[in-house]
């Protein structure tokens, strides 16, 4: 699955967020380390909805690229 995510550079390095997941960021000392580092955090937070649903009703929709 592929993810847009934003990046600005900082005095420390990169900062990266995904604005589709509140709350999903991260950083590293180069851009390369901020994309890696990223990738960890999606992960992770997938990873916390699907246990936070995990007992909740839920449904799946489908939507189409545009």
């Amino acid at each position: 699955m592929r993810y847009k995510v934003s990046l600005k550079k900082t005095e420390e390095g990169y900062s990266v967020w995904v604005a589709g997941l509140p709350g999903c960021w991260s950083q590293g000392k180069t851009e390369e380390e901020a994309l890696e580092n990223i990738k960890d955090a999606i992960q992770s937070y997938i990873e916390t909805v699907e246990e936070l649903t995990q007992d909740k009703e839920t449904r799946y929709v489908e939507v189409a690229n545009a």
